[in-house]
């Protein structure tokens, strides 16, 4: 389980998380909402330590990680794929995942068959260099890298911009049937609606830095009240 308590952090000496506390459970996948510039992404990068927190905790499996360097972060099961993917494009699908493993534990991490059984357009194409793929077969690589290491948890950053409608649909079905089969919990910056139906269990819309509403997916599906009011610009 990861558990954030009273965590704010920010730019400098502004502000944008404020006192932010929140639990996300193993094997559910909660989505967070809410309009650009409201903290969504300055979450995930202080969850991984790639902005420190200015006070507050981040605990994982009972350990407390707000001080910790990223690679241990990684190393202790929170898996990561940012906005804009980040993938390694002059090497091949499997070279990119083998630097997934870098710094991992080797006893928690993922036989390359297994991802290729949840993905097998990659292995289709291991040894094709990453940048001449779309990008929808991009982010499902980037999202496989960041598996490869055998995450616990798995932070997602917009990963459906630029991706056409009918991968961001498969992507999200088989994120669900991953989640569901190990166990494996997500939390998903999204914009798009329909993905977020797709594979989340909870939804939390962000304004200014704080939770302002959750709610069950089946409310989101139900009624676009809260959707108008935390997206529409």
């Amino acid at each position: 389980m990861l558990e954030l308590r009273n965590l704010s952090s920010g730019y400098g000496d502004a502000l944008v998380l404020r006192d932010f506390s929140c639990r996300f459970e193993n094997g559910r996948v909660t989505a967070l909402m809410g309009r650009n510039g409201m903290g969504k992404t300055t979450l995930l990068k202080t969850i991984m330590g790639l902005i420190k927190a200015k006070s507050g905790s981040v605990r994982f499996d009972g350990q407390a990680l707000e001080t910790w360097p990223t690679h241990l972060i990684a190393r202790a099961g929170i898996g990561y794929v940012p906005q804009g993917r980040e993938i390694f494009e002059d090497f091949s699908v499997t070279e990119n995942l083998q630097l997934g493993l870098l710094g991992q534990d080797p006893v928690g991490a993922l036989p390359f068959s297994q991802i290729y059984d949840w993905f097998p357009l990659l292995k289709e194409r291991a040894d094709q260099r990453a940048g001449t793929f779309s990008g929808g077969q991009q982010q499902i690589l980037a999202i496989a890298r960041a598996l490869v290491g055998g995450p616990k948890m798995l932070l997602l950053d917009e990963p459906t911009e630029g991706i056409q409608p009918s991968i961001v649909h498969d992507i999200g079905l088989q994120l669900a049937k991953i989640a569901k089969e190990t166990g494996l919990g997500i939390l998903i910056v999204e914009q798009n609606v329909e993905m977020v139906r797709t594979l989340a269990d909870q939804v939390l819309f962000m304004e200014n830095g704080e939770i302002r509403e959750s709610c069950d997916i089946e409310a989101v599906k139900q009624d676009d009240t809260l959707l108008h009011r935390y997206l529409s610009v």
